[in-house]
């Protein structure tokens, strides 16, 4: 089968192999998908830069890809409310990821049937992107009239981000480009600043939580806004002790994160805030529920380039170089 794979990491290029692979087996617990579409994501160029060794260390060679839509060509073993024909996406557990092929083994507990009225393009913008946002609110743990403000609401992350949240009761506060104001409003938000002409640091305080999509000096303007108490969950900072003790990692690596994520620690601690790092995993139930409350909303998500699989590279420099509207995705050739 065709597909894409990462040789070896490296920080100044991310570009994968396209080459030959065997077909997977799916062990027991497993099931085998031919991909339809894949997602396209800031993470597979993180991966392939060697910035998650520490979380997820892979051997190489690696088939890349973490977010997938595909059709269920076998099941190994009892499988709840899946049959083989069915269309069904996931985000590929963190240590059997594989989505750029033809083919992938993904675990049983990991897939969720897609929602009849998107397509394979829009199915494959939805599971990682959503998945981050229940697993980062499931962090936060807000109640119905507390406020959240979503930064850079106007890309991917937001137009999945807004509802979720709005579905909870939350009030929400963005920022992005104001072509884009209307639109983001109509998804849920109650306010909308223009990142251009209006400063949130200066218009917001007392928030509840904060969502941080953008990182580096970001993260600590958005603490800023925080009432006392309020909670940060970060999507592009640094992990932390808390972080790698919720995902179990071990003693060594516990103390490692503890000292690198020392720094936002800090930060939240003068803003009598708490700070929280998000790696999203893979969970079947979860996304169950989100193609629920997608198809409850009849909610398309936004996308913005579609490449075909042999143009994985193109999609990755995209990602890495080019702002966007929505999500990126490849395609691969139906079989006749």
């Amino acid at each position: 089968m065709k597909s894409a794979q990462l040789l070896k990491y490296d920080k100044q290029n991310t570009e994968l192999a396209l080459r030959d692979a065997p077909r997977p087996e799916p062990r027991p617990g497993q099931a085998l998908l031919r991909v339809l579409a894949a997602g396209v994501n800031p993470l597979d160029n993180m991966i392939s830069r060697g910035e998650v060794k520490l979380i997820t260390p892979y051997d190489l060679p690696l088939i890349a890809g973490n977010e997938v839509v595909g059709l269920i060509e076998s099941i190994n073993g009892p499988a709840r409310e899946l049959t083989p024909g069915q269309r069904v996406f996931a985000r590929l557990p963190l240590r059997s990821i594989g989505a750029f092929a033809e083919y992938v083994a993904v675990d049983l507990d990991a897939l969720a049937p897609v929602p009849d009225y998107l397509s394979d393009v829009e199915a494959a913008a939805v599971p990682l992107t959503a998945l981050t946002i229940i697993q980062a609110l499931d962090i936060m743990k807000p109640t119905a009239g507390e406020t959240i403000f979503i930064s850079g609401g106007t890309g991917g992350v937001g137009a999945m981000a807004i509802p979720i949240a709005a579905s909870r009761g939350l009030r929400i506060i963005t920022n992005g480009s104001a072509e884009n104001k209307e639109r983001v409003l109509a998804l849920g938000a109650e306010r909308f600043l223009d990142y251009k002409t209006q400063d949130y640091t200066t218009l917001l305080s007392g928030i509840d939580h904060v969502l941080d999509t953008l990182g580096g000096a970001e993260t600590e303007k958005q603490m800023s806004i925080l009432k006392a108490g309020g909670h940060l969950v970060s999507l592009r900072g640094m992990p932390n002790g808390a972080f790698a003790a919720r995902m179990g990692l071990s003693r060594p690596k516990r103390l490692l994160f503890t000292l690198a994520g020392r720094k936002f620690d800090r930060m939240a601690k003068r803003h009598r805030a708490t700070y929280d790092f998000i790696f999203v995993e893979s969970n079947g139930a979860q996304l169950r529920g989100v193609a629920a409350l997608l198809t409850q909303l009849q909610l398309h998500p936004s996308i913005d380039t579609v490449y075909p699989f042999e143009r994985i590279n193109e999609a990755l420099h995209k990602i890495a170089t080019g702002r966007s509207r929505g999500k990126t995705v490849l395609t691969f050739a139906k079989e006749d």
